[in-house]
């Protein structure tokens, strides 16, 4: 095996092709594959949250005086943007997931269940291809606040799940980024993969080309999958931050107990709310049905 760049703070660091030479195809050009995450994340540590703080502010404005703004005027035309942007989305999403997935299934086959989630973040996953999809999924929390702009310029329901999930999801992949979390690919390569679906879907249903065998329950149970990796990867870093394993010692696990608490709750919450939306979903269907 060739020796992997050392451009991440001196650490060795193997990618993905390191292993697989035949995939290299797949991560280019060249300034993604050689990615340095402290070229970016060092500013975002100073910044003292001010972007995401500022973009959540915004929003919530958005959401409380856009829909007074619409109450006497017409919906808006915007079928054709929509489609666009949730096939954008669907395509960006499974770019993410092509540049994740992978390289977190190769480490939980090649490490230990503890590492994958308490290593460093500048050597498990940080820098280089998958380190650059990190980084853009992070960024790309600011911009999908778009999608509740096309729910109030319609005229759709605005229900309390959906933006309270991008605001929390937002601060939540923030904060984890310039706290550097050990398990933060997990969260990454989930999201990626379920948003590839969720917005192809929404492609699908907005052009009407969604298959009749088609239920899309599978798409909110799909999101409760996550929801319970989500709590279940919590709880383990809380456990190995707290007592330790084989490998690392109480409070060596690289995941910040702020963090850790943030994210039990945030995602424990998620599960709530997305179980609640599935049962009143499926209800509602029994309803028509009767």
């Amino acid at each position: 095996m060739d020796d992997p760049s050392k451009f991440f703070r001196g650490a060795r660091y193997y990618q993905l092709f390191h292993h697989f030479p035949a995939v290299e195809v797949l991560f280019f050009p060249d300034y993604v594959k050689n990615y340095d995450a402290d070229i970016y994340l060092s500013p975002m540590k100073s910044n003292n949250y001010v972007i995401p703080i500022l973009a959540v502010f915004l929003y919530l404005l958005m959401c409380f005086y856009g829909q007074k703004v619409m109450t006497n005027m017409k919906p808006f035309k915007v079928r054709g943007l929509l489609l666009l942007w949730n096939l954008s989305l669907s395509l960006f999403s499974a770019w993410g997931a092509v540049h994740t997935v992978p390289h977190l299934l190769y480490r939980l086959y090649s490490e230990t269940f503890e590492s994958t989630i308490c290593e460093a973040a500048y050597t498990g996953y940080g820098a280089g291809a998958c380190g650059f999809a990190v980084f853009l999924f992070i960024l790309s929390k600011i911009p999908e606040l778009i999608d509740t702009a096309f729910i109030i310029v319609m005229k759709k329901d605005l229900i309390f799940l959906h933006w309270y999930h991008h605001v929390t999801v937002l601060l939540f992949s923030w904060n984890s980024y310039v706290t550097e979390a050990g398990s933060g690919l997990y969260f990454v390569a989930m999201n990626y993969t379920v948003h590839s679906i969720m917005y192809f879907y929404f492609f699908l249903s907005g052009a009407k080309m969604v298959p009749k065998w088609f239920n899309p329950s599978i798409i909110t149970a799909i999101q409760i999958s996550q929801m319970v990796i989500g709590i279940g990867v919590v709880v383990a870093c809380l456990y190995y931050h707290i007592y330790g394993g084989a490998q690392y010692a109480p409070g060596e696990c690289n995941n910040e107990y702020s963090n850790l608490l943030a994210g039990s709750l945030i995602y424990g919450s998620y599960l709530y709310l997305f179980v609640e939306f599935f049962v009143n979903k499926v209800a509602r269907t029994k309803e028509k049905k009767t």
